[in-house]
């Protein structure tokens, strides 16, 4: 008689953008207010499949009732279907049904987002039952919930489920960037599965806190609208796009991990430095207490590198440390591009497939052949780090300013 081998499953590189939104449902209830109309389920799904290259996805604003009909009717159609693994495959794009939920504890300075992600339909909508008990509207995208983090975070648990503090630095509703100073002030440390850097922030920049070393860092464009999918994202080995899958990737067990983040600059973030709204500028030189040391006024933007200065002065390190993480990748979208308009991108997306394919496999002499020698300039340079920008603050984006030529050996 001959002994079975159990056989290891082939891992894969997979892509994967884990915060999404959705503006509205099919029945043109609101979710998401600031958000995209065209951001719906399948929407996301046909965006990320076809355009895209992304193979997995959380929406998190699965918990809205109105979406859990447009999703019960994807699979009752077979358009879509659930995984044993956990998720909602569309073509060869697994779309994994989270929320993203607002909570002040006692104490906190103010409201921190938390992303909790479910394994099946059926947990998502038990989750759903539990919070709206406890929520004004459930409906719609962001809410307060009136129970305490360590509570949520134990409900999530309960179904099984993967809880992440959502942009973790940024000026407005994130746990260290406006809320506390510390994770341990306000949530159970056991309970939390990796942090969301935000699009301000990067592994370099997290790693001034110690706190923060034993968790996995991941990379996700919390977009509201279908073309900043995948603005950031994250390459996974994994042996299929599925939430199982995902759970040993952020454990990095039996062979599984998160390989790479890839994200913007974050001199490119919104909230990347110090805005005056006073003087109208970034404050280059800071500020001291509250006040601008340009101007004098009060009425400052905190920006994320200030904000983890300060607390990197408090709980931190004489210098960064990112040692064992997996390589934090500057990667420039497609939307950031200047002189990339929607016909030339259309005729690029025909061309060469999806985003994914032209950010990092295309030749760059195929690339002039179809937009041009210095977009293709651009976008090759950029994948080397060879890109002047220009900081962001203030919830205004940085720019792309030109070609800076990389030394090369």
């Amino acid at each position: 008689m001959t002994a079975q081998v159990d056989e290891k499953p082939t891992l894969e590189r997979v892509y994967a953008d884990l915060h999404l939104h959705i503006g509205r449902a099919e029945n043109g209830q609101l979710v998401k207010i600031s958000g995209s109309r065209d951001l719906t389920f399948r929407n996301i799904a046909h965006e990320a499949a076809v355009r895209k290259g992304i193979r997995l996805l959380g929406v998190i604003d699965a918990h809205s009732p109105s979406v859990q009909q447009d999703i019960a009717a994807l699979l009752s159609s077979g358009e879509m279907r659930e995984l044993p693994q956990g998720g909602i495959l569309y073509r060869d794009t697994t779309l994994l049904l989270g929320a993203e939920i607002e909570v002040r504890d006692e104490g906190m300075a103010g409201p921190a987002h938390y992303l909790c992600y479910m394994p099946d339909f059926d947990a998502m909508q038990s989750f759903t039952q539990w919070m709206s008990a406890y929520m004004r509207n459930v409906e719609l995208s962001s809410q307060r919930i009136y129970v305490t983090g360590r509570r949520l975070q134990e409900e999530t648990r309960k179904r099984g489920g993967l809880f992440i503090p959502a942009h973790l630095f940024t000026p407005h509703k994130s746990l260290l960037g406006s809320a506390a100073d510390s994770i341990a002030s306000v949530l159970d440390p056991e309970l939390i599965d990796a942090v969301e850097l935000g699009l301000s922030a990067d592994s370099k920049m997290a790693g001034w806190l110690q706190e923060l070393d034993r968790y996995p860092f991941l990379s996700n464009s919390d977009a509201h609208s279908l073309r900043k999918i995948g603005r950031e994202y994250n390459a996974l080995l994994m042996g299929e796009p599925s939430f199982a899958e995902l759970k040993l990737a952020l454990a990095g067990a039996e062979g599984r991990a998160i390989v790479a983040n890839y994200g913007l600059n974050p001199m490119l973030g919104k909230y990347h430095r110090t805005y005056c709204k006073s003087c109208g500028i970034i404050a280059e030189g800071g500020a001291v207490g509250n006040q601008c040391l340009t101007c004098g006024s009060s009425k400052l933007v905190s920006g994320v590198m200030d904000r983890i200065e300060r607390l990197a002065l408090q709980f931190g390190r004489k210098e960064p440390c990112v040692k064992g993480r997996p390589p934090y990748r500057y990667q420039i979208p497609l939307d950031f591009m200047p002189g990339l308009g929607q016909k030339l991108l259309e005729r690029m997306l025909e061309t060469f497939g999806t985003e994914m394919y032209i950010l990092h496999e295309a030749s760059c002499e195929a690339l002039a052949d179809v937009a041009g020698d210095k977009l293709a300039e651009l976008i090759c340079d950029a994948r080397l780090g060879g890109v002047q920008l220009q900081a962001g603050g203030g919830g205004a984006y940085g720019k792309v300013s030109g070609i800076e030529r990389p030394v090369r050996s």
